[in-house]
């Protein structure tokens, strides 16, 4: 069994914060088997009908359990689960609890409380580098194939029918169980259409013309893809300037090899890897610094900058994704923002750098880095 040390380390810190630590994240994304390689730990499988039967009394079920570390896998199909959890932080603290699940807690009719002051909430993503580490193999292997740990160590003419094993599981365990979402084509068709257009802009009413479903049925889709982990929504970055784009959020699917499968490319090209190394930089984002909000900007005739960062009465870091440090050149989004909002840090994360560079752009001084130094910057600017 791999150790994911790094997922280790935080779920260990949460349960030094709170006694209850709730880990969500897409399925085959290795909650359970995380979850197995903590020291210690007591597994109930929440599939299993006998399982369901000891939780509809929780305190007796807790006071079993009193002082152990306990997992509590798919805890939604539990018959109260928010009752059962909430017991267990309230009445026996001295108790460790993990409890998994594919989505935010508070996102489905499944829960009637979400728990807020009592659990620590981890989202657990597709691998990260200190994963890749873990696993072994290549950064390039990591973006073609994926960051599910199936699908990585898979081979790479399999992806195919395990991509429709995943939708269609998705559709019936996560989507159906937990947010009562009827018109299976039209979703299963607006899932790929997301990954296959992922990292651009969404109009929801282009979308809906496809599905042939409502725009306000797109945006309920959208919204569970969003719970779920399955794709990230990011809101532009704007002083409301006649020539920014200001209301148009740009959405990302949830990983490489997806949308790698979902775009139709069988063999690799130049331009596809810079695509999937922005996916993979977002992905190091939100494992290593969950509350940072990145948006984007980009000018109504084409210049834009991947992400940036929006601070309260500081100036927003603008952050670039280069596949390649050769390829940090001209950088016009970087010099259209900077004409427009001239202070802060300019960073462009490159796959090919371990320590940083300083580069001129124009009259600005630009700072290249690897996604170490990008995550060390986020960490100061947060």
């Amino acid at each position: 069994m791999v150790r994911r040390d790094y997922w280790i380390d935080r779920i260990e810190r949460a349960w030094q914060r709170r006694s209850v630590v709730w880990l969500h994240g897409v399925r085959r994304v290795g909650k359970t088997t995380l979850c197995r390689s903590l020291d210690g730990v007591e597994y109930f499988d929440c599939d299993l009908l006998s399982v369901r039967e000891r939780l509809r009394d929780p305190e007796s079920f807790w006071s079993d359990q009193r002082g152990r570390r306990v997992v509590l896998d798919e805890i939604h199909h539990a018959p109260d689960p928010s009752l059962v959890l909430k017991t267990a932080a309230d009445h026996f603290p001295e108790t460790r609890v993990i409890a998994t699940g594919s989505s935010t807690l508070a996102a489905t009719a499944k829960f009637s409380d979400s728990l807020t002051g009592r659990k620590t909430d981890i989202w657990l993503t597709p691998m990260v580098s200190e994963d890749l580490a873990a696993f072994g193999g290549t950064l390039d292997r990591r973006l073609w194939q994926g960051g599910l740990p199936p699908f990585y160590l898979g081979e790479p003419d399999e992806i195919g029918a395990d991509f429709f094993e995943w939708v269609s599981s998705y559709w019936a365990r996560d989507v159906q169980e937990l947010f009562r979402i009827q018109q299976r084509p039209a979703f299963v068709r607006f899932v790929e259409l997301v990954l296959a257009r992922s990292g651009g802009m969404f109009e929801a009413t282009a979308f809906a013309e496809v599905c042939e479903v409502s725009r306000t049925t797109i945006q309920n889709y959208l919204e569970v893809l969003q719970v779920t982990g399955v794709a990230s929504v990011l809101r532009p970055f704007s002083s409301r300037r006649t020539t920014e784009i200001v209301s148009a959020p740009k959405v990302y699917g949830f990983d490489t090899g997806f949308v790698r499968h979902a775009s139709g490319w069988r063999d690799p090209r130049p331009e596809d890897w810079g695509t999937l190394w922005e996916h993979y930089v977002l992905n190091e984002i939100q494992a290593h610094c969950p509350d940072v909000e990145l948006k984007y900007w980009r000018q109504k005739r084409g210049p834009e900058v991947d992400f940036v960062l929006e601070r309260r009465g500081l100036p927003p870091m603008a952050i670039e994704c280069k596949w390649r440090s050769s390829s940090a050149r001209d950088l016009p989004g970087l010099r259209a923002f900077r004409a427009h909002y001239p202070e802060g840090e300019d960073l462009v994360v490159c796959s090919d750098l371990e320590g940083g560079q300083t580069r001129r752009l124009g009259e600005r001084s630009i700072t290249l880095v690897g996604v170490r130094g990008l995550l060390d910057a986020l960490r100061r600017a947060g």
